[in-house]
């Protein structure tokens, strides 16, 4: 058996055995209120004169900061992007002749990495100036302004801004602009749009603090697990009686014996919470830092190529530890020092001595498991239940010495067990890859792929166990003991399990596997569905209530748009978590109104609404309908924009806008999934 020399990395596996804990934790795991709808933009217009019968009408926009207004260009056919701003002049050809196009000044122009192409706008102050000659006294022209104006996460619903201009007393000037009459038709379409919410004063923006002290315990329990496999392998299960019998025959008396190994045990336990400490300050400095870690591309793939080598170690290649040099200098230190500062390095060279088999099970253990990001305190609590399990056996067998004779004796089953590790190492490293994949949007490891992967790994396992596959450092073949033959079994049949997930059938939802495998939409089988990430979506509100009444389930009411920033980062960073994936398509009936569709409504549908301020908008098209519907009944004109429903428009939850935290938007889901039930 070759060894691996990684003195030169120093620090490095030890900093990756707590980060890769950290990036698997990081990775598992608007309240309702009349406001005021937001008006980041105000217009104003006025024309100079250039000679006698040519002028230049101005029109200026003012946006607070933060706000900016997309430029006249028309987007490309192949692009997506915020609503080009449009000045639209409507005039009788005997009486004004346009001179040239609309002038607008440079702006600003910027790649978009959400709409993926260079968009151009401005910010603060812009003047557009169209050029215009007026041949007859009298004339008229109106000019009809539609804008979307935009920030660094939304897009507002596109709006409109009209100006008449006269030409009076040989000059042509701004007059005031007569109101639109809004007839009982308006009315009555206006009304249709208006539904009688219920429920909405009963509901707090707390998303329940009970599920995140939960998720900590699960965190520790899980933790705890890990821990107590890391027993079971070669690096730590012979230490167990050594350690304990040389606590109780070295000590003065059996008191002190038992009192230094319980301070062993506890060293043991500080060391790995301990470890977890750095990322506090991270965490306090950039709160977000870790959910970072557990998104990131390089890092995910460098886990990836780590729990491979882990793995091929376990199979018996090589032995990857740490330098020697750092255990035999802390076992000097324990000789040498003596007392309880000695049996602390006692307890740091267990860990360093271990790390080969310790080192990967806690981060690959909780890898894919949790969808909390609950950041360091998440991790202490995971490094916490795993030195708690590491440590309660060095305690425990120097109270009651006696239960050593009833552990079993070191042999080819501890090698057995830690080949099935290499097993479990193999295919959770594949998780690592799918993170940046999915991320990346490569379609390297779509759902099928990674499954098949799985199998095939589920079936080396298995030919493992019967004996069939062999490694380096097994022994001679023997007759199958049957504790060996139930786990190959049990492997055979999560084999088989698998293999419906490589079909395009009903059974390829692995529910058991929930959060391992990328999510059912990243697919080699085309999905025929409507919605984002292939989701069915209604884009009727009525059809949409219809359909929940028929089928029984509660609504996820969506006000998005197709140049809503916030809205592609949600769809594609939180919806596609495939928990929060599958609680959306398997529980909620899904209508996704797009408040910037530029489809023309029929005739009959068109309509004049009057707003809060007296002025006219023209209802012309289903991104009008659907914003002004917001408005309406939410008093809302922001997205995305999330409401639960039932069928009888009776509110499940307070309504949520953005919420980049995919555990926080899984909790809001469920708890509106509760009272649906309720």
């Amino acid at each position: 058996m070759s060894q691996i020399n990684m003195a030169q990395l120093k620090y490095l596996l030890l900093s990756l055995f707590v980060i890769s804990s950290l990036q698997a934790i990081a990775q598992f795991g608007n309240q309702f209120e009349q406001q005021e709808t937001v008006n980041p933009i105000s217009f104003s217009s006025d024309v100079s004169q250039v000679n006698d019968s040519t002028y230049i009408i101005k029109v200026t926009a003012k946006m607070l900061d933060g706000w900016h207004l997309p430029s006249q260009r028309p987007l490309q056919p192949d692009e997506i992007g915020p609503e080009p701003t449009e000045l639209n002049f409507t005039y009788n050809a005997d009486d004004f002749q346009l001179i040239g196009e609309t002038k607008e000044p440079e702006g600003i122009e910027a790649y978009d990495e959400i709409f993926q192409a260079n968009l151009k706008y401005f910010e603060g102050e812009v003047t557009f100036k169209q050029q215009v000659k007026g041949l007859n006294p009298g004339a008229t022209i109106n000019l009809e302004l539609l804008f979307s104006v935009c920030d660094d996460e939304k897009c507002l619903p596109q709006d409109q801004k009209r100006f008449t201009y006269k030409v009076q007393n040989g000059e042509l000037a701004l007059v005031k602009n007569q109101k639109v009459k809004v007839t009982s038709e308006d009315l009555s379409l206006e009304n249709q749009l208006k539904v009688d919410i219920k429920n909405t004063q009963s509901f707090s923006k707390d998303l329940g603090a009970s599920e995140e002290e939960s998720t900590i315990w699960t965190v520790f329990f899980l933790g705890f697990v890990g821990g107590l496999i890391a027993l079971l392998t070669p690096c730590v299960f012979p230490m167990i009686p050594l350690t304990v019998s040389f606590f109780t025959k070295s000590a003065k008396n059996k008191r002190l014996g038992i009192i230094n190994a319980v301070l062993y045990g506890a060293f043991i336990f500080g060391i790995y919470v301990l470890l977890s400490l750095p990322f506090h300050l991270l965490d306090s400095v950039n709160p977000e830092i870790l959910n970072n870690i557990s998104t990131n591309t390089t890092l995910n793939i460098i886990f990836f190529i780590i729990f491979i080598a882990f793995a091929f170690s376990f199979f018996g290649y090589y032995e990857i530890t740490l330098p020697v040099s750092w255990s035999s200098k802390l076992d000097q230190k324990a000789t040498s020092v003596g007392g309880i500062i000695g049996i602390f390095f006692m307890a740091l060279t267990l860990a360093i001595v271990s790390f080969s088999c310790t080192g990967p099970i806690l981060g690959s253990l909780l890898g894919g498991s949790l969808t909390a990001d609950g950041g360091a305190m998440l991790l202490s609590f995971g490094m916490g239940g795993f030195g708690l399990a590491l440590a309660l056996p060095f305690a425990l067998f120097a109270l009651f010495p006696n239960w050593l004779n009833s552990l079993p004796k070191s042999g080819g089953w501890l090698n057995t067990v830690k080949v099935v590790l290499g097993f479990i190492e193999l295919g959770l490293a594949f998780k690592f890859l799918s993170n940046a994949d999915l991320v990346q949007h490569w379609g390297i490891l779509k759902r099928e792929v990674f499954i098949a992967i799985w199998i095939i790994v589920g079936i080396g396992l298995t030919l493992y166990l019967f004996g069939i596959l062999r490694f380096p450092h097994d022994g001679p073949k023997k007759k199958l003991k049957r504790s060996r033959l139930i786990i190959g079994l049990i492997s055979l049949a999560f084999t088989v399990y698998l293999i419906p997930g490589l079909t395009n059938t009903s059974y390829a939802n692995l529910k058991l596997l929930s959060g391992f495998p990328p999510p059912l939409f990243y697919s080699v089988y085309p999905k025929d569905t409507n919605g984002p990430l292939g989701l069915k979506a209604y884009k009727d509100f009525e059809k949409g209530v219809q359909a929940a009444k028929n089928q029984g389930k509660p609504i996820l009411l969506d006000f998005t748009g197709w140049a809503c920033v916030n809205c592609r980062k949600m769809e594609e960073q939180v919806w596609s978590v495939p928990e929060v994936y599958e609680s959306i398509k398997d529980d909620y009936i899904l209508i996704s109104l797009y408040v910037d569709d530029r489809q023309n409504l029929p005739e009959n549908e068109q309509f004049n609404f009057k707003r809060d301020n007296g002025s006219v908008k023209k209802i012309r098209t289903i991104g009008d309908k659907w914003a002004t519907f917001q408005t309406l009944n939410f008093k809302n004109n922001s997205q995305p924009f999330y409401v639960l429903l039932n069928s009888d428009l009776e509110l499940l939850n307070s309504p949520v806008a953005y919420e980049p935290n995919a555990k926080a938007y899984l909790n809001w889901l469920q708890k509106g999934l509760q009272n649906f039930k309720k």
